[in-house]
């Protein structure tokens, strides 16, 4: 979708709170700075890669019509997770899934991967695998963990601001947050094991 011209230094959530006839040009903005975010966070999610592009776009769609809704208490980021998060856990009933789990096969974040210019291939082939690695043991995690380790972690928010894209509170937030990390160590070192085990 094409970004519209807007006023030098203008922020998204400045202009989402401008007057209607701002909007298109608000919601331009939003999706450009903000669908890698909602595409990247519905796989780490869960969501499979053939129905990532449909969760986003409804969530998109749900941003744009709830558009006059937003005021600025919380970061468009934290708005979009929010619808996100309840588009995800629809997406989720809707299927009937009672085992919802990151796919087995790579599911590479185009902003995490590396860079061929600054890492030879070794480096790249290790990195690749490490996320690799770390979507498998993120898919043994129970929802809730996993929404909040995947927040704080991955896209470097603060507890508040999950709190507030996931409405738990605070400690709640800390709580999840350090039972993940411990649940994600213990993995991890089990799948060490294995691939010891594997390569004598």
């Amino acid at each position: 979708m094409a970004l519209l011209a807007q006023p030098a230094g203008e922020r998204t959530d400045d202009m989402l709170r401008r007057s209607p006839d701002r909007e298109a040009v608000a919601f331009d903005r939003l999706y450009e700075d903000h669908v890698d975010f909602v595409w990247r966070s519905a796989c780490r999610l869960g969501v499979e890669d053939s129905d990532a592009d449909d969760v986003v776009q409804e969530v998109f769609f749900i941003a744009y019509r709830r558009l006059r809704e937003f005021e600025g208490r919380a970061s468009p980021k934290t708005w979009l997770f929010r619808i996100l998060f309840h588009v995800v856990q629809h997406h989720f009933r809707s299927h009937a899934r009672k085992n919802r789990h990151l796919s087995a096969g790579p599911r590479l974040d185009p902003d995490h991967l590396p860079d061929a210019q600054t890492t030879g291939p070794v480096e790249s082939a290790e990195q690749a695998e490490a996320l690799r690695i770390l979507d498998h043991l993120l898919g043994q995690l129970d929802e809730d963990r996993r929404v909040v380790f995947v927040l704080a972690e991955i896209e470097q928010m603060t507890a508040g601001e999950i709190a507030e894209a996931v409405g738990i509170n605070v400690n709640t937030v800390y709580s999840r947050l350090r039972v993940a990390r411990q649940e994600l160590e213990r993995a991890l070192r089990r799948h060490r094991a294995g691939e010891a085990g594997r390569n004598p």
